[in-house]
């Protein structure tokens, strides 16, 4: 558990696509939540509310193994990834909105992460973690997700060319890291996957499922424009499946903990895909909010 690969190589591997998030991103991203406050309030209800209560409901209807249980709540804990902005963008989402929400999501889980993490640890109890996220682990968190998004954010406003410039390959070193995280942490924990795939391969396609329509249909039913409707189901339904890896690898020091997170990062993409080409199917016959 103390290898360089661990301990050094995924905090910094996430890091990466932290930082490709901040170069995305400017100050005046944050404010196009005052222009659309209704949108962006009831997509963050839904995946900071909704989504923990869904996925613990899953988590008990399945039956999981306490460090499965709590590796799924720290799934649920985590922001929207970086992808949601492209599908949102595939199918006519309200991109903008999906950049703020990526934004503020990113902020707030550095305070919601931990705690969820702290009330699923202690209700399933996975031995010894008993005490969960200590202070320390919290600041770690913050360091992890804050820090790089900031240093991206600060290279866009002093450099935008180079900005411009980074911007795809960060993508596809993203979608490399992303694709790296999952293989190590499916190998590394193979005998427990085999041991658990049907349980998590259900839980994890329900889930993504949850998530998806948790964040379409809510919005929908509150009178939300489809654009914004859209954008808000991205942004629950595609998670940062490689910052759930590295909190569970690197900051609580159970891999076996990221095999949710593994897995659901294998399966998102073709079911947001899937999703999408549902909601295009729809626009036919859909009625404005």
């Amino acid at each position: 558990m103390d290898s360089p690969l661990v301990t050094v190589g995924l905090p910094l591997a996430l890091s990466v696509i932290m930082f490709g998030l901040g170069l995305d991103l400017t100050p005046g991203d944050f404010a196009c939540v005052l222009r659309r406050p209704r949108a962006a309030v009831i997509a963050l209800a839904c995946q900071l509310v909704l989504l923990p209560a869904a996925c613990f409901g899953l988590v008990l209807l399945v039956g999981l193994p306490p460090i499965l249980a709590v590796g799924m709540m720290l799934l649920a804990a985590s922001p929207g990834g970086t992808a949601a902005n492209l599908f949102s963008h595939l199918f006519k989402g309200d991109v903008a909105l999906n950049i703020s929400l990526t934004a503020i999501n990113s902020v707030i889980a550095v305070g919601t992460l931990p705690i969820i993490a702290n009330l699923a640890i202690a209700w399933f109890r996975p031995g010894d973690l008993s005490l969960g996220m200590q202070f320390t682990k919290t600041v770690e968190v913050f360091l992890i997700v804050l820090v790089p998004v900031a240093i991206g954010m600060v290279a866009r406003g002093l450099r935008p060319r180079f900005a411009a410039a980074m911007d795809r390959p960060v993508r596809i070193a993203s979608i490399a890291i992303l694709a790296v995280v999952i293989a190590g942490a499916v190998i590394a924990n193979r005998d427990i996957l085999a041991a658990q795939f049907l349980a998590l391969g259900g839980v994890t396609a329900a889930f993504c499922a949850a998530s998806l329509a948790i964040g379409y249909v809510v919005p929908r039913l509150a009178g939300i424009e489809k654009p914004q409707a859209v954008a808000s189901a991205f942004e629950v339904g595609i998670h940062n499946a490689t910052l759930a890896i590295v909190i569970a690898q690197s900051v609580l020091e159970r891999p076996d903990m990221a095999l949710p997170a593994a897995v659901y990062g294998v399966m998102m993409f073709p079911m947001a895909a899937l999703f999408g080409l549902w909601t295009r199917r729809r626009s036919g016959s859909d009625e404005p909010a």
